[in-house]
This record gives structure tokens, sequence and C-alpha cells, in this order.
């Protein structure tokens, strides 16, 4: 699914304007009128009776509140609009579409100071919903004044809000939080959904998303899409990229992973990648570690294969180990590098060596990204297609910023390290975010606070690697994997609760979450 940032929308509506002959008094009709259709089957599916509290700023957002206000007064409705603006400071259709509702008799009430807020306290307070019509996807500059005391107040007393494109005071791009903002329980968004509306924290503020379709052509709305550079991943974009087994395949159709990880007391990473590729269906599973620490391997796996390899005094992998590594690595489909291998400054020279002499795709994560702190670029030089899994600390270290500045701008961020690395970037956390060397930004929708513990991330990076060994490409296997990896989140939250959940969980449902998304019966 397409997402839109302002840039894209101001953009749609010019030429639908000035290519397509409509008006912006059409798209704001039609805009208004989806909310006000929202608002009804709300309360139809709550059978909540009462007014409906327009709260309506001065752009285009509030006109559309204005336009939503006159179809729920046409249905029967009690409705009151609460105006955070002048009547001299609505311009064009806004203006227009006010003087409407005050033509056909519509109550209107200004909230221009402090004091409106607590004059009208009480009528805003007894609607059984409200409509925020305060600000749209064209907010430059934090929520303060009476615009802020207002969205707190209406947060304040618990009822059920429909927000109008994005929830007032969240950045439609970014997600983020401009001062103050409204925690929606429903966003009805317009002609195309917004970033904003699904990375956090504006995920949290939006509620429920409904697109409404404002008449614009879908032509014109695909092209936008395609330059907008953001995207949703959906079921149906994974189901399109998982391919069905056939029935006179074997484990060799499928790709033999290798996963070079491991270290004293971390084998349990090594142990949850490898099994995470199993899981993702990898044909062949093999484990590459510190020779001293292989029994403690072969008493974890089962179906994955291991190997010892020559190590350091400190049994880590090392430059002692190149050559072995470089044997073992014979007719592997795919690499993941990093889980518990450790920082030691052998082995990180040891990881760089390796890197340039690589073939096959390669997920470098956790300490396999430690050993690029400091020279990112370098990973430019590697010949195989890359995929980088850094969690937000990782990524604040990569590139020599703050964490907070990070979470800030996480698709800025992705795109950051993917410029300077050439590579796919799997930026973790809530909402992971792929970026792609084309600049393409992939959020996923799947996935919950569950996955806040130790080794989910390895689980991921084996299941990247095992899509890569069945070669699927680099951004196929990156999206797909994060869209499986939430959704069976979300399966063991549903059974069990997001608390106490931890990442071995997850590895007996992928098969399930991904035998659901496949398009062929049975598969």
């Amino acid at each position: 699914m397409k997402l839109a940032i302002a840039d894209t929308i101001r953009e749609i509506d010019r030429a639908a304007v000035e290519d397509y002959g409509m008006t912006g008094a059409q798209l704001m009709e039609n805009a208004g009128r989806g909310v006000a259709c929202a608002v009804l089957a709300e309360l139809a599916s709550t059978g909540a009776k009462g007014r409906v509290a327009v709260i309506a700023g001065k752009g285009n957002n509030g006109g559309d509140g204005y336009v939503a206000a006159r179809h729920l007064r046409n249905a029967g409705l009690d409705v009151m609009v609460f105006s955070l603006a002048r009547p001299s400071e609505l311009k064009g259709d806004a203006a227009l579409n006010a003087k409407v509702w005050a033509r056909m008799g519509g109550a209107t009430a200004g909230i221009i100071t402090k004091a409106d807020i607590r004059r009208h306290a009480p009528a805003i307070r007894h609607a059984c919903i409200i409509v925020d019509a305060i600000f749209g996807v064209g907010l430059k500059t934090p929520v303060k004044g009476v615009h802020a005391e207002a969205i707190e107040f209406i947060n304040s007393i618990g009822k059920k809000i429909v927000a109008v494109d994005v929830p007032s005071g969240i950045d439609a791009g970014s997600g983020a939080v401009m001062g103050a903002a409204i925690k929606a329980s429903l966003t009805v968004t317009m002609a195309m959904p917004k970033p904003g509306l699904y990375l956090y924290p504006g995920r949290e503020y939006a509620g429920r998303v409904e697109v409404v379709d404002i008449g614009v052509p879908v032509a014109l709305l695909a092209a936008a899409g395609d330059t907008s550079g953001y995207s949703l991943i959906t079921p149906d974009d994974v189901a399109v990229v998982l391919r069905p087994r056939n029935a006179d395949s074997h484990k060799g159709s499928y790709g033999h992973l290798f996963v070079l990880a491991g270290s004293p007391g971390k084998t349990g990473a090594a142990y949850m990648c490898a099994t995470g590729g199993m899981r993702a269906g990898a044909g062949l599973t093999t484990i590459g570690l510190p020779e001293s620490l292989e029994p403690v391997m072969e008493a974890k796996t089962t179906e994955v294969m291991t190997t010892g390899l020559p190590e350091t005094a400190g049994h880590l992998l090392g430059s002692v180990s190149f050559e072995a590594v470089c044997a073992v690595l014979k007719g592997k489909a795919a690499v993941v590098i990093g889980p518990g291998i450790g920082l030691d400054v052998d082995t990180t020279g040891f990881l760089k060596r390796l890197l340039k002499v690589l073939k096959s795709p390669v997920v470098i994560d956790a300490d396999g990204l430690g050993a690029f702190v400091g020279c990112v670029k370098t990973l430019r030089e590697v010949k195989a297609p890359l995929v980088l899994t850094p969690h937000p600390g990782e990524m604040a270290r990569l590139l020599d910023m703050k964490t907070t500045e990070v979470q800030a701008d996480r698709p800025g961020a992705a795109r950051r390290l993917c410029a300077m690395t050439g590579a796919v970037v799997v930026l973790k956390g809530a909402a992971t975010i792929v970026a792609a060397p084309d600049g393409g930004i992939f959020i996923n929708p799947t996935g919950n606070a569950g996955l806040a513990t130790a080794g989910t991330g390895d689980v991921l990076a084996g299941m990247i690697g095992g899509l890569l060994s069945q070669g699927y490409g680099p951004v196929e296997a990156a999206c797909a994997a994060v869209y499986i990896h939430g959704a069976a989140a979300d399966e063991v939250k549903a059974a069990s609760g997001e608390t106490g959940m931890m990442a071995t969980d997850l590895l007996p449902v992928i098969p399930g979450v991904m035998r659901s998304l496949c398009r062929t019966p049975g598969a």
C-alpha cells in the first residue's frame, strides 16, 4: 500500500485541479462527506446517541469539518461546531463551507482564548463523539497556546474521537508529536494513507485508520504513490512474494544457509538465528562457531548442523578462523553474520576481511554491525548483496548519532545508512522499517511490545537469511520476514499475552503464519 507525505498530497491536489479540472470545493465536499459517513458508522456500531462536536481549525482541515457537520446535521444529528479561528481567518473553500453551515442554521461557538475552552467545556464534554478537524497534513510548527490547551482538554474527557486526515498535532510524515496531539479512536484519512499514521508515536495516536476516496483519479494516485517513496507492507504484498513448494522438490531446492555466530555465553543467539532460518524455509542450515563451543551447540540443535572452527585463545572466532570459514562457505546460498559473535579486535578484523570475499547474499546483525562502527562506508566495497539489521542503538553508533535522534526520524536514519552502504537496511523496533537502495521505505504494521525481549532480533536475522537462501531478493526477503516475524508475535500475544513472551515462542508459529499468507491452498 502506497503512502503519501505532505508534499505528495499537495501535488495530488494541484494535479486534480489543474490537470483534471476538479475544484478544491469538490475535493473538500468529498472529504467531509466521507468523514460524516465514518462518524455515522461509528455511532451505529456503538449505539451512542447525542451531540456531535466538530472542533474546526482555520485551514482546509477545518473546512472538511464544516462539510462533515452539514452532512451530519442533514442526517438528523445534533451537531455543533467549535471554531478555533475567527471568521476573518477562514479563507477559500473553508470560508465557503463555514458560510453554508451558518446559512443552514448550524451552531458555531468560537474558541479563541483559553477562557473560551472553559466556557464551552460542558457542551464539548457532553458530546457523544468528537470530530477533530483542527490541523491536517500541512502542520509544520509545534502546537501551542489555545490550540494545545484545546487538544489536551479534548484528550482528557474520554470521548470517542474521529480525526480528519491525521490526528491534529501529529506530523504526517514522521509520526512525531508536534507539541500536543489528539489521541483519536479513528482516523479518516483522505485519498491515501500517511506514513505518520503507521510510525510511532503517530500510530498510537491514530487509532483505526480508514481511507476515504475523495474522487481523485486512480491514475493520479498511482503516480503519486510511486513518487512518494513510502509503502506499508500488507498481507497481499507478502502473499505475492511467497512461493509455494513444488511437490517434487528436495532440501537442496531451498538453499543452504550458513550462520556465523556465537561466543562463550552467547550460543543461544546462534541457535535462535539458525532455527529462524529453518522455520522460514531454508532447506539446510549450518552454524559455524568456535570449536570449543560446538559440543554445546550439538546439544542444543537437532535439524541444524554445526561446524567447529579454529578459535582464538579467548574462544572466539578471529583471523585464525578465516581459511576454515572460506572452505565451509562453498555451496552456501546465503550467510548470516554476527549474532553473539563478540566484538574482540581480532574478531572484527576477521569479519571485515571475510566480507571482502563473500559472494552470496549476507545478513549482518548484532555484533557483526558493531565491527563497522566508525568505518561504515567500507561496506560499500562488499560485492555480495547486503542486508543490515540494526536496532536503534546500533543504528545510532553506526551513524554517530544519538538514539533519540534516530527515533525522531527513523525513515531518515534508515535511508542515510542505506545511502552510505548500498545495502538494504532493516531498522528494527516498533514499526520496523525496511529501506531499499532505490530510496523506497517500507513500514511494517505487525508486531507488538512482546518483541521487546532478548533474541527476537536473532530470529529475524535468521528468517531473512532463510528467505535469501531460497532465492528471494534482499528487499523481498527483508519485507516478508519482518511482516511474518511481527505477525507471529501477534499470534503469540493473542494466545498468551505480551508479558513473558520469549523469542523461541515465535519459532513454532512462523510456518503457520507463512501458510496463511501463501496464496496456494495447502502450501
